[in-house]
């Protein structure tokens, strides 16, 4: 995340294909996408709708979506073709290099059980999630019992849960309706969406390159994880330097297993050499 330019500043709207003009435009393009005719694993995600909800998909094919520009670029390696139909572009800024230096600077000078190792891993860890989270947040109100029936009658679309008190009643509520806020141009959001968008973009686009290797067999990958044949000898040979202990962004090797079955995102089991068996299954 450090090392990668983000999109900063204001975002600018522009409509057809922008990298006729500006070949090294930045941003997110909304694109007509027609994927190679076949690859083991497809780089590129989508939402679709079924009857039991929206799924995210690695298709093959052809769909509109709106990807990130860099995600883009690197598809177009493995024959990913685009048409671009509308979009907004930003400028570039690297922006977390000292803030992620600083943590990972105050965290190596602890032990994994000091809380001083802890707190900075976990500001570090969080900071995407903040860039994207939804900052409506609930709201806590103590309403006298005899004041109730008339809060009631004017917030009863906005409770969401009631304690009761002595003599009142804990309330949490949903916060107020903003758009008169948004129309007057008074609300503000302390998130970032293309940031949030753009870091996982660019882990998708660091764990792309893991895949359809034919050098490697890929068992099974997740946001931060791969799982394959090659042992990190193997994998530093094969990806010069892709594995440390110690180093900042580096792969680092978790365990060893004699047998594993992977049937879905978050549900495997591993029969480890050295260690305990794990069971992980997320419904």
């Amino acid at each position: 995340m450090k090392n990668y330019p983000m999109p900063v500043g204001k975002p600018t709207y522009f409509e057809g294909d922008i990298r006729k003009y500006q070949p090294e435009a930045f941003g997110f393009f909304y694109c007509k996408i027609t994927t190679p005719e076949y690859l083991e694993h497809p780089i590129l995600q989508t939402h679709i709708k079924t009857k039991g909800g929206n799924r995210t998909v690695a298709a093959l094919g052809s769909y509109t979506d709106m990807l990130f520009s860099a995600e883009m670029d690197n598809a177009m390696k493995l024959g990913y073709k685009f048409e671009i139909l509308w979009g907004y572009t930003f400028k570039k800024a690297y922006i977390f290099k000292d803030f992620i230096d600083k943590l990972y600077n105050m965290r190596s000078k602890y032990p994994k059980n000091d809380p001083l190792n802890y707190i900075p891993k976990i500001i570090k860890n969080s900071l995407y999630g903040r860039m994207g989270m939804n900052d409506n947040f609930t709201s806590s109100e103590i309403v006298d019992k005899k004041y109730y029936v008339n809060f009631e009658k004017n917030n009863l679309e906005r409770i969401i849960d009631l304690i009761p008190l002595d003599e009142s009643y804990l309330i949490e509520v949903k916060a107020i309706e903003t758009a008169t806020m948004i129309n007057a141009a008074r609300e503000t959001h302390n998130i970032n969406i293309s940031i949030a968008s753009a870091i996982s973009s660019y882990a998708r686009i660091f764990l792309s390159q893991f895949k359809n290797n034919p050098k490697l067999k890929l068992f099974y990958t997740d946001t931060d994880s791969i799982y394959t044949n090659l042992n990190p000898n193997q994998m530093n040979k094969l990806y010069p330097g892709i594995i440390s202990s110690i180093d900042l962004g580096k792969l680092k090797l978790e365990n060893i297993s004699a047998k594993a079955i992977f049937l879905a995102p978050k549900c495997y089991y591993l029969q480890n050499i050295d260690g305990p068996e794990i069971l992980k299954l997320k419904v």
